[in-house]
């Protein structure tokens, strides 16, 4: 008779199994999980119809590798162990940090840009794919840095000009050449850059920074709107909120970033202020 217990105590070997396979995400030790699964389909195979000889090698060599792993992959086993300890075996706390990690580096990045008056534009990808953008850009499928994103932008470089798109990730491509917003209300004090921004917000859902080298200022572009002179904090929680999504799309993401630039909208406004005021100068 089965009891319930033993459902209990199947579903508590499922998390456990699960939980460490989330751990070895990215590391070379999934790569052994991936030939273990594939070794084990194949002697269940052979168990059905009746290899004797394939079945016996199989469990003469699962034996070698049951002694061999902890010997070949002691520096993953023991990240794991440590990731245990520190009480990260919940998905939600790694994704955390990784989207903490992420933002300090865009984030930083933003700022040096913004002191040295180097400018930029940085698209952040979401349910709307941009192939065509970055089809015929340079390819780049790296890792977000503080550093790359620099680099790209310094002055002389070969990828300085056009923009980079992002996804949550990695940075997918450089010297990306936007659409030009069609927007023809905009104050001719709106330069080429911004009005870059804004036309790859007009036709896809993604968000845009955009780095100004005459006034030294970072604004946003999305949904076809820009809001300009963008505090570091405005930044810091607009990206935590996109690389914190845990699927492209997500409704609580959007949510939440829609109560975000709320507190942004001020700034615009005050921005056609001043550029009324410029027009009539």
């Amino acid at each position: 008779m089965v009891h319930w217990r033993d459902f209990l105590d199947i579903a508590i070997i499922a998390f456990i199994l699960y939980r460490v396979l989330l751990l070895l995400i990215d590391t070379r030790a999934m790569q052994l999980v991936k030939g273990l699964i594939v070794l084990g389909s194949i002697a269940a195979l052979a168990r059905l119809v009746h290899l004797e000889a394939l079945s016996w090698v199989l469990g003469r060599l699962f034996g070698v590798i049951v002694i061999a792993i902890p010997i070949v992959f002691q520096p993953e086993l023991r990240r794991m162990l440590e990731e245990l300890g520190r009480g990260n075996i919940l998905r939600r706390k790694q994704a955390e940090e990784r989207a903490g990690q992420l933002t300090d580096e865009v984030t930083r990045a933003l700022e040096y840009l913004r002191s040295q008056k180097i400018g930029a534009i940085l698209v952040f990808q979401r349910n709307t794919g941009l192939k065509d953008i970055w089809r015929s850009a340079v390819k780049l499928n790296s890792e977000i840095s503080e550093d790359l994103i620099v680099t790209i932008f310094w002055p002389g470089t070969p990828l300085h000009d056009g923009a980079v798109i992002l996804d949550r990730e990695k940075l997918i491509a450089a010297a990306c050449y936007l659409p030009l917003t069609e927007n023809s209300n905009l104050s001719r004090w709106i330069g080429t850059r911004h009005r870059a921004a804004l036309g790859i917000t007009e036709v896809s859902d993604a968000m845009a920074l955009v780095v100004s080298e005459e006034r030294g200022e970072i604004a946003l572009a999305i949904n076809g709107h820009l809001s300009r002179k963008l505090r570091e904090d405005q930044i810091r929680r607009l990206l935590l909120h996109y690389f914190s999504a845990v699927s492209r799309g997500s409704s609580p993401w959007w949510e939440t970033l829609k109560k975000e630039l709320k507190t942004l909208w001020p700034v615009r406004e005050g921005n056609r202020k001043e550029d009324k005021d410029a027009k009539g100068n």
